[in-house]
């Protein structure tokens, strides 16, 4: 142990071992200090020789959260690309200076790369849980027997279908929609009711601005019935103040399939959808909800239950 000295030359006898390589610990050894304080004195402005120098865990953050903030970011924003704490970045780059003020059009162009990025990493989240929601709920359901598809197939019909008014009977069957799974079950359903395929007449409905060829041949496609059994599409006017979004190679318009001769058909749809929605007034009545007067229960209203007051 070399014999302790004066502050001064104890200083200098500690930046010599410092500089041979020494290290904090083999200084205090050597010279007799007991104190860290007094050591940080002694050594003070002379930096350790590099071979001495722990590595920081926090270094290659602490690099590139001053690159991040040469480049114009803020505090909050370089600790979210860093997953750091907002007061590491603080100390990393605070001698740095600040950032110039962002324009209105930078701060937007920012704004805007977030929400892609955000929506890039959630939509396929969120896409495979609606995926997995509706497999659960299609295994759940299971095959239809015919009566479950006469069921389904009225709603379906009440609720896309053309129905009676009481100014107005015609007793007409007449669906139209333009989903083609719907206009698939709803063929099928037809068919489990026991009407012909040959009893049928399509119509497509499409903006004029569209391919009416195009879509006539998707319809003929889905429905598998002859080109004889389409009439002319019905085309409507096309208004260039309209911002429409039904556009492209996926717009095939709606497709009309009428009937013929089906009053007798009409009849059967009004009972089993009647039949139908009388399980929800029935559960209405039991639990009392909507029991106040002047509300109509399903099956009380226009299409349903007034049509005796127009013979």
């Amino acid at each position: 142990m070399i014999k302790k000295a004066a502050f001064p030359e104890l200083r200098e006898q500690a930046i010599a071992l410092r500089r041979a390589g020494r290290s904090r610990r083999e200084i205090k050894e050597l010279l007799g200090i007991n104190s860290g304080e007094i050591l940080n004195e002694a050594l003070k402005g002379e930096p350790p020789q590099p071979w001495n120098v722990r590595p920081n865990a926090k270094d290659t953050e602490r690099a590139k959260a001053r690159e991040l903030r040469l480049r114009g970011m803020n505090y909050n924003q370089i600790a979210s690309e860093l997953d750091v704490s907002r007061s590491s970045v603080s100390l990393w780059v605070r001698d740095l200076p600040r950032p110039e003020p962002l324009s209105y059009e930078e701060c937007r162009r920012r704004a805007a790369e977030g929400v892609r990025r955000y929506w890039a990493a959630e939509r396929p989240v969120r896409e495979a849980q609606r995926q997995a929601a509706r497999a659960a709920a299609a295994a759940q359901i299971g095959p239809l027997n015919e009566r479950e598809i006469l069921i389904a197939g009225a709603i379906a019909y009440w609720c896309e279908g053309a129905k009676n008014k009481p100014y107005r009977r015609g007793d007409q069957v007449i669906f139209m929609n333009s989903d083609p799974a719907l206009i698939r079950f709803y063929l099928r359903f037809l068919a489990v009711a026991g009407i012909e395929r040959d009893r049928l007449r399509c119509r497509v409905q499409i903006h004029e601005s569209a391919d009416a060829e195009a879509a006539q041949q998707f319809w003929l496609d889905v429905t598998g019935l002859d080109a004889a059994q389409f009439r002319r599409p019905a085309l409507k006017r096309h208004n260039p103040k309209t911002v429409r979004k039904n556009t492209g190679d996926d717009y095939h318009g709606c497709l009309r399939i009428d009937v013929l001769r089906g009053t007798s058909l009409y009849r059967k749809i009004e009972g089993w959808a009647a039949a139908a929605m009388s399980a929800g007034e029935t559960a209405i009545r039991l639990t009392g909800a909507y029991s106040e007067p002047g509300i109509a229960l399903p099956g009380e209203d226009s299409n349903l239950g007034r049509r005796d007051q127009n013979p």
